[in-house]
């Protein structure tokens, strides 16, 4: 599973709400493109892109089991998650060649944002040694 990470503090670009409409397609294009290479190498599993943190929601259980709702967006929050694939690859190796492509997309002025990707393996059962 690729998950991208959007940060923002410590970057140079700045918040995706004040890029061009131009800007914006741009890096959706991109987005698109890499589906479709995924797709055409037999590679993609699933994958979505997640809204903001304007609408994220952390959710808890209270009292009973009744959920307890935060809405955003949360001030201290520095990362959010912006979106996420599945893939399946022959080896890790390739799983991060996969991440290191999807970070160089397009931010303002085209340049690649570099952005982190966490690669991480998706369990089919708990380890041998459990």
């Amino acid at each position: 599973m690729l998950l991208m990470q959007f940060s923002a503090a410590g970057t140079e670009f700045p918040p995706i709400g004040t890029w061009t409409p131009e800007e914006i397609q741009a890096h959706i294009a991109f987005m698109g493109d890499v589906n479709a290479k995924l797709m055409a190498d037999g590679e993609w599993v699933q994958g979505e892109g997640l809204g903001g943190p304007e609408q994220t929601r952390i959710v808890r259980a209270g009292e009973g089991g009744v959920p307890v709702v935060t809405e955003g967006p949360f001030p201290e929050t520095k990362e959010f998650l912006a979106g996420w694939w599945i893939v399946d690859c022959e080896n890790p190796r390739r799983a991060a060649e996969i991440a290191a492509f999807i970070s160089t997309a397009p931010g303002p002025g085209g340049r690649p944002l570099n952005m982190p990707i966490e690669v991480h393996p998706v369990m089919s059962a708990p380890p041998q040694e459990l």
